[in-house]
């Protein structure tokens, strides 16, 4: 029973996983030009963000078809791509802190690039929400990073509108700090995860 039931699941839960894969590809180029042109925190770390979620749906695609044991190594790897954007954006944030300039005049930019990245991540969040107890951590990881970057998408469309009203470079900042307290919090979600299918027993040969 179980058996038929995953093999229902796979072939569906693959091919949305490849698509978030290549939407999160495509974005994070469209996404970090737009980051480096006008020089903002949020949109950089946000970025990374899709470069590391590409990367943690590949993982997932190689270790589908995995026993959840096996695939609890490949969990706690991808708690630690998960803190990738949160080195990125540390690094920036700090140059920020140094020389505290605003994204650049045409700031509403980072607006509309939020505007975009919450298109796609909103899109992947709901195409990856029936598969989130499904392959245990590698799922939940790609859903949580869907769903926080969503979260964190409307937190920089604001910052776009603040940041213009006000020139200042503290929305950019602040929002930038937030995205990194939210991966910290997935990245420990995702490896509790991983921790708790390493412990399950090795299937029977």
């Amino acid at each position: 029973m179980t058996g038929g039931r995953t093999g229902r699941i796979a072939d569906p839960l693959r091919q949305a996983v490849k698509t978030v894969a290549g939407l999160n590809l495509i974005y994070f180029g469209v996404e970090f030009a737009v980051a480096v042109a006008i020089g903002s925190v949020s949109l950089f770390a946000d970025s990374i963000d899709f470069l590391e979620d590409a990367a943690v749906n590949g993982l997932i695609l190689i270790a589908l078809s995995w026993s959840a044991r096996r695939r609890a190594p490949i969990g706690m790897a991808m708690a630690v791509i998960l803190l990738v954007p949160g080195t990125a954006t540390a690094w920036m944030v700090w140059h920020k802190f140094i020389l505290p300039v605003p994204p650049a005049p045409l700031s509403l930019s980072l607006s509309l690039a939020g505007s975009g990245a919450l298109a796609i991540n909103l899109f992947c969040a709901f195409r990856l929400a029936r598969f989130r107890a499904h392959a245990g951590s590698l799922t939940r990881a790609a859903w949580l990073s869907a769903r926080n970057d969503a979260l964190a998408n409307i937190a920089i469309i604001a910052a776009g509108f603040v940041t213009a009203a006000t020139l200042s470079a503290w929305p950019d900042l602040i929002v930038g700090l937030g995205i990194f307290a939210i991966n910290l919090d997935a990245a420990r979600e995702v490896y509790s995860a991983a921790r708790a299918e390493r412990r399950l027993p090795l299937p029977e040969p």
